[in-house]
């Protein structure tokens, strides 16, 4: 073999060469050569492209407007019912709090606190009273929790250390960390096993908290008018009054589990119970459709891994060059990433939305988190579609070319906003609500990068000490001058900059890549006849979601 003659990959040939005789050099208007180029230009070639090169309608692609059209409407359909459910939870906690909290008056952070003990014991008899007379009291469905026949009682735990002896007069104290518990149920009939508070005491020395444990049951009737079956919800209610602190305030809070099943026996007039089990089909056909799509977008993925590894082997033999990591990345598109997980969410919310109409299970949450992921996903996935149209895919070029850069000066600016976050923290945080915890402290520095919120913020430290009050200033001014000024200011720069480099490079026309240099020397157009004679089936790209990309 001579010297100019390339030596061939070990292994078995790819298509473009079996039959052919080896190449001597590189011969750009070889049958083989143009047509691998022809292939490789119809994979990348848009739906509107293939129709024209092979006369295919776009059945995929309506197969992706379809699936975006139901699972748009299945997410409608389980918001207005997660809605339905999350207001019901809702509206019942803060019943459960006019109901059992003593004084207790609407606010925007829902605390409510007692200062005395004679008011302690003023809120638990309260609350054993408001129990027992619960039935004549609510203007809901609300019933005692019953098991084996037997009501389940109202169970009053005190938790304390195990010793304390304090004097502060005298700076002393005496303690045994170790906690104990003790309880007494009381049951909202009379019964054997009744107790009372006749020698219920507490000390409050001692005293961590008092926790109040109680079951009540309702249904909810709302979701009938919408054409679903009511649920039966079990509400497991914790009341605590906090004294762990011992500063003198105990912070009194409701807390309540909630457990949502099937009701036991239940009779509704009218077609209601038709219509849930139309519901179960339609996510059955969503089920379907993500799981061809699936399928499919899988294939096309697999189509292009394969066309990267013939054209790396074509450009070592005939050009004795290796594909740079941007060429061959460009054969696995992100957008059929996209669709395969959103199919897979869809999938697994879709399921999950079916045991929750036939009361199999009941998280709400979990489901909602994967219809919402993947509708999200579905809409952005639109985007591509307008990258067709020149004008359009300016965006989609932008944010590709930019997110490098973009995340590399993210993990920069990320070290400077983590120091200022502890920072704010530990200094701020004794003295002002919005830097209590580090989760507020990054909300609200994220807030005052975006404007919000500021005077505010500046307001709720003017009453500290000067020591505090000088730091916040240099605090707050420094940190909203960084980011506000320089930080964002970079940032935009930083995508703007590549948006006209974008701008320059389509003007220009220039080919930036080895593989897109070599796809443009392939003069034929979609329509020429060319696609439909020379490439044969088995070579043709059968991209699934391909006739849209």
């Amino acid at each position: 073999m001579e010297e100019s003659e390339p030596l061939l990959a070990a292994g078995p040939k790819p298509r473009w060469l079996i039959g052919r005789a080896p190449w001597r050099s590189p011969c750009l208007d070889s049958k083989g050569v143009e047509d691998f180029r022809r292939r490789l230009k119809y994979y990348f070639m848009n739906p509107c492209q293939k129709y024209r090169a092979r006369g295919r309608k776009p059945w995929k692609l309506m197969l992706q407007i379809l699936k975006i059209a139901i699972i748009t409407v299945q997410l409608v359909s389980f918001g207005l019912s997660n809605e339905m459910m999350v207001t019901f939870k809702e509206e019942n906690l803060m019943t459960f709090r006019h109901l059992f909290l003593k004084g207790y008056r609407d606010n925007w952070q829902g605390s409510h606190a007692i200062y005395s003990r004679a008011d302690v014991f003023d809120h638990i008899y309260y609350l054993i009273s408001r129990y027992r007379n619960l039935q004549n009291v609510t203007v809901g469905n609300l019933a005692y929790e019953r098991v084996g026949g037997t009501f389940t009682p109202l169970t009053i735990c005190k938790v304390l250390y195990r010793k304390s002896s304090v004097d502060p007069g005298n700076d002393t104290f005496d303690i045994d960390p170790h906690i104990e518990k003790d309880c007494i149920s009381i049951y909202s009939v009379p019964s054997g096993n009744n107790k009372t508070l006749t020698n219920f005491s507490l000390d409050f020395k001692r005293l961590l908290s008092v926790n109040v444990y109680l079951t009540l049951k309702t249904i909810n009737l709302q979701t009938v008018r919408h054409h679903e079956l009511p649920d039966c919800y079990d509400f497991h209610i914790t009341i605590i009054f906090d004294n762990r602190a011992h500063s003198g305030k105990i912070n009194v809070d409701v807390k309540n589990k909630v457990r949502i099943y099937e009701c036991r026996d239940w009779n509704v007039e009218g077609n209601s119970a038709k219509i849930d089990y139309l519901l179960v089909l339609f996510d059955s056909v969503v089920i379907l459709a993500c799981f061809s799509s699936l399928i499919l977008c899988c294939r096309s993925v697999l189509k292009g891994i394969q066309l990267q590894f013939e054209f790396g082997t074509f450009y070592r033999t005939f050009y004795n060059k290796a594909v740079s990591l941007s060429d061959r990345l460009e054969f696995v598109n992100g957008w059929y990433i996209l669709i395969i997980v959103s199919d897979v969410l869809t999938m697994a919310g879709s399921v999950m939305k079916i045991g929750i109409q036939t009361k199999f299970q009941s998280n709400y949450d979990v489901c909602s988190i994967l219809l919402g992921t993947a509708t999200m996903l579905s809409w952005v996935g639109v985007v591509r579609y307008l990258g067709f149209f020149k004008k359009y895919n300016i965006l989609i070029l932008t944010l590709r070319a930019a997110f490098p850069n973009v995340i590399r000066f993210c993990c920069c600016v990320a070290m400077i906003y983590l120091g200022y976050c502890f920072c704010g923290w530990i200094v701020l945080g004794p003295y002002h609500d919005k830097f209590r915890t580090l989760g507020k402290v990054t909300e609200c520095l994220f807030s005052l990068i975006n404007g919000d919120d500021m005077y505010a913020t500046f307001l709720k430290t003017r009453d500290n000490c000067y020591m505090v009050w000088l730091f916040s200033r240099l605090y707050l001014y420094s940190f909203i001058s960084l980011f506000i000024y320089m930080v964002l200011s970079l940032f935009i720069a930083l995508i703007t900059d590549t948006y006209e480099t974008i701008k320059h490079h389509q003007k220009d026309q220039e080919c930036v890549s080895q593989l897109h240099s070599f796809i443009a020397e392939c003069r034929d157009r979609p329509e020429s006849g060319k696609y439909q004679t020379d490439v044969e089936p088995s070579t043709c790209c059968v991209s699934p979601c391909g006739c849209f990309g």
